[in-house]
């Protein structure tokens, strides 16, 4: 079992450009290191392998250790290809993994632990993201129909991706749904 990190490399103006609109491109990237932060935390404290994937490059001199991830680049035209293929990767030399963001504050490791350990009774799970996308996606084999053709960062992302396992045939294990922090309001509500 494995968990797999995406995250955007740290550039003023590139990262959390929504919440940016209203609090500027230095507070942005400020909100997102904390952000990132915290979700080397929560990897950290999984026993499992961990595999970093840039959005741009890889980066041997930041906050992610070296010797404690597994450092990767994203590849792939969409988030949604960039994920699968994140996910073909990881999965020749797991058996299950998970995929997490660097957006959700209240994240923990009892709950990515969770979704790992419902792996073994479920081929699918899915935390769901209060704004309709999902903070962690896992699967046991690689499943390219839950991201093509997907219109991302909309309301219906999460309500969609069941759908689409449900046609499948597959049965899904839902986590509690969480926040995760796109525009200056969630930041007031849940960050810290």
């Amino acid at each position: 079992m494995s968990v797999i990190i995406f995250i955007k490399n740290p550039a003023l103006g590139k990262v959390k450009t929504r919440l940016a609109a209203s609090i500027g491109d230095e507070a942005a990237l400020a909100v997102y290191h904390k952000l990132s932060q915290r979700a080397r935390e929560v990897a950290l404290a999984l026993d499992v392998p961990r595999y970093l994937f840039y959005s741009d490059f890889i980066d041997a001199n930041d906050a992610w250790d070296n010797t404690l991830f597994i450092k990767k680049q994203q590849a792939g035209q969409d988030l949604g290809e960039r994920m699968h293929l994140a996910f073909v990767d990881t999965l020749q030399t797991s058996s299950k993994a998970v995929i997490i963001g660097s957006d959700c504050p209240l994240l923990t490791p009892e709950i990515v632990q969770l979704g790992l350990d419902q792996l073994g009774q479920y081929p699918f799970v899915l935390g769901p993201a209060l704004d309709g996308g999902y903070y962690l996606l896992g699967m046991r084999k690689p499943a390219p129909e839950l991201f093509e053709n997907m219109e991302w960062s909309t309301e219906d992302v999460a309500k969609i991706t069941l759908e689409r396992i449900a046609e499948s045939g597959a049965s899904c294990y839902l986590l509690p749904a969480l926040p995760d922090i796109d525009v200056e309001e969630d930041w007031q509500k849940y960050g810290w």
